[in-house]
C-alpha cells in the first residue's frame, strides 16, 4: 500500500480518539475553555451517558467572524509562540478541542460577546458546518454536544454504563469546581438539579461543598518555588479508596503518584492499613518548573524539580496534622462544680462508640472508683515511669543527626492543646485495657496499649531526630537467630541501625547478637525490629534507604514494648500515661492507625436510660 496523506475527517476523528476518551474528558475540555474566557458562572447539563452534553457560561464570548475559526485544529488565542509553553496561564492551549468534538459529534457553538445585540450561532454535524446566523441569546458561550461518538460505533461500543459515565462526569465537575472556588457551578444530570457550587473565595468552603466533609482544616508549605495548600479532614473521617485526594498543579486537575505519595506519607502513622486520607492540595510554581504539555488530556505534569513538590506537598499537610487543629482546646475542659454537662457530639479525633445494645444502670463515678482499682505488684509506679515511659538511669549515646533532606517523615513540634488529655478525670480501668474517664460533656474511654504506643513512638522519633538517646547496654549479646539471606542483609545496615541506639553484630551464618538497645525497648522486641530491617534490606537490595522506613521500625518497637490488653494499671499510672499523651500533637491515633479514644456524650446515656427523648 502506497503512502498518502490521510483526508482531514480521517485526522481529526483521530485527534479526538487522543482527547477526548470518554464523555467525562469532553465536559473537562468544554469547561475548562470557559474558564479560561473568564466565566464566573457556568451550567452544565448532560445526560444518554454523556452523549449529549451542553455547558453554558457568561465569558467573554466569541467574536462572530471567529466561530467558523474555533472548529478548525490548532486555532487558538491561548499561546502565539513556543516559548508560551512555559508561561501558561490558562488551561488549554493547543486549539484543538472543539475542532475533534466536530468531529465525533453533532456541534452547536452559539457566542455573544458583552456589547452586542444578538448572539450567533454555527452548526456542525459530525465536521460538515453551516453558516454563522444571528439568534438570540444572553451575554457568553453554550456549547451543545449531540450524538457523540454516532459516526464511530467502533468507539461507541466502548462507552460504559449511563450510571458509569455520569459518575465519571461528577468526579471530573468535582474536580473542576475544587480549582476554582470563585465560579459558581451548577450541575443538572438527566434534567435535575445534580449539584450546586455557590462561589466563595475560600478553597476550604469550596472543599466542604463539594466533598461533603466537616470540618476541614487547611495547611501551606514552600519549598524554593514551589508553594502548596492543602485542604484536608481530619484522620478519623477516612475514605476507602485514594480517589478522594485532589491535586492541582498550576490550577490544574491532575493525577500524579508522586504527588499522591506525598498526600499518603503526611498521613503515615495515623491511619489503618486500608485507609486514605481525604485531602485537596494546589500546587504552584514557576511556570518555567513545570511542564503541562506531556499528556494528551493534560492530566500529567512534570516538575523540573520533584522532590521540591513532594516536600512541599507533603509538608502542607503534616505541619497542620501534628498540630491536631480537630482537637479543640476546650473539648474536654471540666465544668463548673455543681452545673450540669451541657449537650455535645462526641469531639472531633474520636471514633463514636456503638450504641445499639441496652445496657444495665450505670454506677455513681464514686463506685465507679471503688469497684475498678487494679494495682499490680509487679508493675509499681516507679517501675512503670522506668520500664515503659523510657525515664531509666541508663547510658546517654549521642548519635548521628539524621540528614535533613532524608526523606524521612518531617518533624514533628508539639503544638497539641496543653492538658488536653490530663483534663480527663480517670474513673478506673475497664477490661484491664480501658482507662475510663469522664470529661463535662462524656465519658472517654482510653486503649491504654494504642495511647501507650503512640507515646512511646513518638519518643523514639524524638531520639532518633534529635541525634541523643537513651540506652541499655548487655553483659552478654542478646542472640536473634534469622535466615542467613537475612543476617547478611543486616550487615548492611549496622551503622544505621547504631542511629536507633541499636548496636548490632553479626556472630554466624544465622545469628546476630544485640549488644545495646534503646532503653525504651523490652528485650523481646528486638527479634521483630532486626527481622523487619534485614527483610526490607534484602527486598528493595540497592534502593534501600533505612530512612524510609524508620518510622516503621519505630511504630513495631512501640507496639511490642508497651503496656499490653489486660495488665493492670493503678490510678497514678494511668494519670501519668494521659499526661505524657499531652506531650505529643498525634496522640488521638496510635501509629498504625488506630483511635486511641472513644467517647461518649451523657445526652447519649440519658436517651439509653429514658431521661431525655
Amino acid at each position: 500500500m502506497s503512502i498518502r496523506v490521510l483526508p482531514t475527517q480521517v485526522i481529526d476523528q483521530i485527534a479526538a480518539g487522543e482527547v477526548v476518551e470518554r464523555p467525562a474528558h469532553l465536559v473537562k475540555e468544554l469547561v475548562e475553555n470557559s474558564l479560561d474566557a473568564g466565566a464566573r458562572s457556568l451550567q452544565i447539563d448532560y445526560s444518554e451517558g454523556g452523549r449529549r452534553v451542553k455547558v453554558t457560561d457568561d465569558g467573554g464570548g466569541i467574536a462572530a467572524g471567529e466561530l467558523a475559526l474555533a472548529l478548525e485544529r490548532f486555532a487558538t488565542s491561548k499561546i502565539q509562540e513556543a516559548d508560551d509553553l512555559w508561561n501558561l496561564s490558562s488551561f488549554g492551549f493547543r486549539g484543538e478541542a472543539l475542532a475533534s468534538l466536530a468531529a465525533v459529534s453533532r456541534l452547536t457553538l452559539m457566542s455573544r460577546r458583552p456589547g452586542e445585540d444578538h448572539a450567533h450561532r454555527l452548526i456542525s454535524d459530525f465536521g460538515r458546518k453551516s453558516e454563522v446566523e444571528k439568534v438570540g441569546g444572553p451575554p457568553g458561550t453554550t456549547v451543545l454536544i449531540e450524538d457523540l461518538f454516532a459516526n464511530l460505533p467502533a468507539r461507541l461500543k466502548f462507552l460504559k454504563s449511563e450510571t458509569a459515565e455520569h459518575g465519571q462526569i461528577r468526579t471530573t465537575l468535582k474536580a473542576l469546581a475544587l480549582s476554582r472556588p470563585d465560579v459558581e457551578f451548577r450541575v443538572h444530570e438527566n434534567g435535575r438539579l445534580q449539584a450546586y457550587y455557590p462561589a466563595t473565595v475560600s478553597r476550604r468552603e469550596r472543599a466542604e461543598q463539594v466533598l461533603g466533609v466537616q470540618p476541614l482544616y487547611e495547611g501551606e508549605a514552600v519549598r524554593e518555588s514551589v508553594r502548596a495548600q492543602a485542604v484536608f479532614a481530619a484522620p478519623s473521617d477516612v475514605a476507602k479508596t485514594s480517589r478522594q485526594i485532589w491535586l492541582f498543579v498550576q490550577g490544574r486537575w491532575v493525577q500524579d503518584r508522586g504527588l499522591q505519595a506525598a498526600v499518603n506519607e503526611a498521613y503515615r502513622h495515623l491511619l489503618m492499613h486500608g485507609e486514605f486520607p481525604i485531602a485537596a492540595v494546589w500546587v504552584d510554581a514557576d511556570p518555567g518548573e513545570v511542564d503541562v504539555n506531556i499528556h494528551p488530556t493534560k492530566s500529567q505534569v512534570k516538575f523540573r524539580e520533584p522532590s521540591l513538590a513532594f516536600r512541599a506537598v507533603q509538608g502542607s499537610l503534616r505541619s497542620r496534622l501534628e498540630e491536631a487543629p480537630w482537637l479543640a482546646p476546650s473539648a474536654f475542659a471540666q465544668a463548673p462544680a455543681g452545673t450540669a454537662p451541657p449537650a455535645a457530639p462526641p469531639a472531633a479525633g474520636t471514633r463514636p462508640a456503638e450504641t445499639s445494645a441496652r445496657t444495665d444502670a450505670f454506677p455513681r463515678a464514686t463506685e465507679v472508683m471503688e469497684n475498678l482499682r487494679f494495682e499490680d505488684p509487679a508493675l509499681s509506679v516507679a517501675t512503670y515511669a522506668k520500664k515503659d515511659f523510657g525515664f531509666g538511669t541508663g547510658a546517654v549515646r549521642d548519635l548521628p543527626r539524621p540528614p535533613a533532606e532524608s526523606g524521612a517523615p518531617e518533624p514533628l513540634t508539639n503544638h497539641a492543646p496543653r492538658g488536653h488529655w490530663s483534663s480527663l478525670e480517670v474513673l478506673g480501668q475497664a477490661n484491664l485495657t480501658y482507662i475510663l474517664c469522664q470529661s463535662a460533656n462524656s465519658l472517654v474511654l482510653v486503649d491504654q496499649h494504642a495511647a501507650h504506643e503512640r507515646v512511646v513512638f513518638e519518643k523514639l522519633m524524638r531520639a532518633w531526630r534529635g541525634g541523643r538517646i537513651d540506652i541499655q547496654e548487655f553483659l552478654f549479646p542478646l542472640a536473634v537467630d534469622l535466615p542467613p539471606e537475612l543476617v547478611e542483609a543486616l550487615g548492611l545496615a549496622t551503622a544505621d541501625l547504631e542511629k536507633l541506639g541499636l548496636t548490632v553484630e553479626v556472630l554466624g551464618p544465622g545469628t546476630v547478637g544485640v549488644k545495646a538497645g534503646p532503653a525504651l525497648l523490652k528485650d523481646g522486641v528486638y527479634t521483630a525490629v532486626l527481622e523487619k530491617t534485614a527483610q526490607e534490606i534484602f527486598d528493595r537490595g540497592g534502593s534501600f534507604r533505612f530512612e524510609k522506613i524508620v518510622g516503621d521500625l519505630c511504630a513495631t518497637m512501640a507496639c511490642h514494648s508497651v503496656v499490653r490488653a489486660g495488665q493492670a494499671l493503678s490510678t497514678e499510672q494511668m494519670k501519668r500515661l494521659l499526661q505524657d499523651m499531652d506531650e505529643f500533637p498525634l496522640s488521638s491515633f496510635c501509629p498504625h492507625g488506630r483511635p486511641v479514644s472513644v467517647e461518649m456524650p451523657f445526652t447519649q446515656l440519658e436517651k439509653q436510660f429514658g431521661r431525655i427523648v
